[in-house]
């Protein structure tokens, strides 16, 4: 990603004209999934109204949104940031995905399509490349993408729609809490892995091939209290 945060906005509001609340929702989740925007950045309802050209209220829909989605919280009288988990959180929220992502994953193991296999073949090897021209925001765009694409194919669209919060929210908590120099969700050949189960099975170790991955990234992380110190004045170069 060579560009800013900023500079990626504007763009995409140039191109779209007038922008909706549901717009922006998407943006900024896009935006916080790609770790882009860290959690503890401050969104004042102002600056997000002149950075998308829209009134307040717009901008409080949207982030009235993204709060029920988890992605920001709101206080009375306070100005709302991006959710910063605490340690406590982050250990349920990937016990909660271990068991939400083991079950999807035990439910497509042996049942791919021949088109699923071919577009999830085609994320891994994407993501590998990113890897390898050290294109760190695209390798993690292509491990997200991986990750939702087991979500939308669920056979159990409950538990798909689980999956999808739950990897927004995960990767939240990997901004928080990884490690300098993390690369974040890449195990080396994990994703290829887990597409050799999925593709054959059995549903069980297709299973605790999921745990297993979803383990090793937990045990990546630094869990231990952090203040995130970034603001959206600084991703934003001072527009705030």
């Amino acid at each position: 990603m060579t560009t800013s945060w900023q500079e990626t906005v504007l763009a995409d509001v140039s191109g779209r004209g007038r922008i909706s609340d549901p717009q922006i929702v998407e943006m900024i989740r896009q935006a916080v999934l790609t770790q882009r925007l860290p959690p503890g950045t401050r969104l004042p309802e102002v600056t997000l109204g002149e950075i998308f050209g829209v009134s307040r209220s717009v901008v409080r829909k949207a982030l009235t949104r993204l709060a029920s989605d988890h992605v920001i919280v709101q206080q009375p009288n306070q100005v709302a940031r991006v959710a910063a988990p605490s340690v406590e959180e982050t250990r349920e929220i990937f016990a909660a995905r271990r068991l939400i992502e083991g079950e999807v994953a035990a439910l497509l193991a042996g049942n791919l399509s021949a088109e699923q296999r071919h577009e999830l073949a085609a994320l891994i090897e994407r993501e590998q490349e990113a890897h390898e021209r050290g294109d760190e925001a695209s390798r993690v765009e292509c491990s997200l993408a991986v990750h939702r694409y087991l979500a939308d194919q669920s056979p159990n669209r409950v538990l798909g729609a689980m999956l999808a919060d739950l990897i927004l929210r995960t990767s939240i908590v990997i901004a928080l809490y990884k490690r300098p120099g993390m690369e974040a969700c890449y195990l080396d050949h994990d994703h290829a892995d887990l597409l050799t189960l999925l593709e054959s099975g059995p549903a069980e170790a297709a299973r605790r091939r999921m745990h297993d991955h979803l383990s090793e990234l937990e045990a990546l992380l630094d869990l231990r209290a952090q203040e995130a110190r970034i603001d959206l004045a600084a991703i934003l170069g001072g527009v705030a």
